[in-house]
């Protein structure tokens, strides 16, 4: 009898943790691919980069883990919101972290937390997904607007820096560099190097 309660009570289990399983690896497997799009098609495309990869899958697991596991019990919006802003305003203390690289930072945690608690199917999921997904790749893309870079540079002839001269600085620093530059802002001088700090502004070609 004792054997039979037992068999009884771990096939109940087993039943329960089937039904929560398929749940969660569907939105896990939603989340993953959507965040894999994200960084490797999208932001690894644009910028090259691959030392944010483990930053952005690292942060996107954290959340949707905990959300999802918060979600089992009651849980108002406004904490979901608290919760994610305060994941959104974290930072490394030993390396600064670009706006760019923090606003795809940002949305991996959007996705780690959307996938987790929103009441929708895997489908619905998927489909907000596609749409920041698109969106982001849309912007990314340079179709809306021209796409602007910038550099900070040092630069040596600081007689081109009055504003009367600024054609010829821009001009200068487009045959020295190759690039496109449109616009640029001068940061620091000093007299007695006899150099400036630059910010160039430059379209991708």
């Amino acid at each position: 009898m004792i054997l039979l309660q037992e068999l009884a009570s771990k096939t109940e289990t087993f039943q329960w943790f089937d039904k929560v399983s398929i749940k969660f690896l569907s939105r896990f497997l939603v989340d993953i691919v959507a965040v894999f799009i994200l960084v490797r098609f999208i932001y690894f495309r644009h910028y090259r980069r691959t030392d944010l990869f483990l930053t952005f899958f690292g942060f996107n697991i954290i959340i949707f883990l905990i959300t999802y596991l918060l979600n089992k019990v009651e849980m108002s919006m406004g904490a979901a919101f608290g919760l994610f802003a305060v994941f959104s305003m974290l930072r490394y203390r030993t390396e600064n972290i670009s706006a760019k690289d923090m606003t795809y930072l940002f949305f991996a945690i959007a996705l780690g937390l959307i996938t987790a608690i929103s009441k929708g199917s895997w489908d619905d999921l998927a489909i907000m997904c596609i749409i920041l997904l698109g969106l982001t790749a849309l912007l990314e893309g340079g179709i809306l607007m021209k796409k602007e870079n910038t550099k900070m540079i040092t630069y040596e002839k600081i007689h081109l820096i009055i504003p009367e001269r600024r054609e010829e600085l821009i001009q200068d620093l487009r045959d020295r560099t190759g690039l496109n530059i449109h616009r640029v802002d001068i940061q620091d001088i000093d007299f007695l190097k006899d150099a400036t700090q630059i910010t160039i502004f430059y379209y991708e070609n």
